[in-house]
């Protein structure tokens, strides 16, 4: 079998220049790589592999001979182009929320459902990072043990805004070190030393905002059980790339802290940090730049008097599992 061609769109942004890092620290086989951007880029060079290559302006001519496309361009292009390169013939896994509440479009975490690969229709969707981190650690619970409730608390980074939220944090931070005014224009708060809750658009009619709503939806979906009851909050916080959360988790049947870490202890993707001794847990600084999900302060819920709920705080790198490992992996798959 011949080797694909994979193309990246927004090879540029945050999350294509980590998936241009995953595909070449991962050896992912290909016979080509085409990157493509915006206008603005094209002609510009990056490098994989120890090559350079050009970006490319996207257009409806981009996916001639493309096997896989990787898109994170937001999902505007997404709509647009998607369907465009499904129908030269490539297999699209998209970055963004276009299509992941589309019926017809599996959503897929490769250490949860990798089996809904196989039902696709030429788009394979990349869940929201949120629920990517969240659902590595509680899959492998849920397996044992059906979880009917969780309630997670998010501390969501820069990243998860793109490279212009990234800079911005880094240039506010700068500024409210040197005592100098500064003046946002990428989030809708002032970032250093702040936090505030994620610039989504809240629902009126129940008051939760579209990445609260979207851990809810894509949890039921990737799960295939719509009768978990699920409720989020999820801020943004001063942190470059790795998305933080604190779950608590309800089960069908009696859990023990003890059990959750024999069950996580073989989990793919997951790495438990919890040592209590030197109160040393999960923390974006470990989690930054590699791919498990960090899963630490497993401790039994003392609210809960029929010992059914657990609480957890886990982190995960946004732009790696969050995002671009996340694809890839889907990209192996295929």
């Amino acid at each position: 079998m011949a080797l694909p061609v994979v193309a990246i769109v927004g090879a540029t942004g945050a999350v294509g220049v980590e998936l241009l890092e995953c595909l070449e620290q991962r050896d992912f086989p290909l016979s080509e790589l085409r990157l493509l951007a915006s206008a603005r880029s094209a002609g510009k060079t990056m490098t994989f592999k120890g090559k350079e290559i050009t970006i490319q302006a996207l257009d409806e001519n981009s996916f001639d001979g493309v096997n896989i496309a990787l898109f994170s361009a937001g999902g505007s292009i997404s709509k647009v182009y998607g369907p465009i390169a499904v129908k030269a013939g490539a297999v699209v896994v998209d970055n963004s929320s276009a299509f992941r509440q589309d019926p017809n479009v599996p959503l897929v975490v490769p250490e949860v459902n990798p089996e809904a690969v196989k039902q696709h229709q030429g788009i394979i969707a990349n869940p929201n990072c949120s629920t990517i981190i969240a659902l590595v650690p509680l899959w492998p619970l849920h397996v044992k043990n059906r979880i009917t409730r969780f309630i997670a608390a998010t501390y969501q980074a820069a990243s998860g805004a793109g490279a212009a939220a990234m800079e911005e944090l880094r240039e506010g931070t700068r500024a409210y070190l040197e005592g100098k005014p500064f003046t946002p224009t990428v989030l809708p708060h002032p970032y250093a030393f702040n936090l505030f809750s994620h610039n989504a658009k809240v629902d009126p009619a129940n008051g939760y905002n579209e990445e609260e709503m979207k851990m809810v939806k894509e949890t039921w979906k990737i799960f295939g059980d719509a009768d978990i009851r699920i409720s989020a909050t999820c801020v943004r916080v001063p942190v470059l790339r790795a998305h933080s959360e604190a779950l608590t988790v309800e089960f069908e049947r009696p859990i023990t802290p003890a059990e959750v870490k024999d069950i996580l202890a073989t989990a793919p993707g997951v790495r438990i940090v919890d040592d209590v001794e030197k109160n040393y847990f999960p923390m974006p600084v470990d989690a930054s730049g590699q791919g498990d999900i960090l899963v630490g302060r497993i401790r039994q819920d003392i609210s809960d008097p029929s010992g059914r709920s657990i609480q957890l705080f886990v982190a995960g790198d946004q732009l790696l599992k969050g995002a671009a490992l996340n694809a890839v992996q889907i990209a192996e798959l295929l």
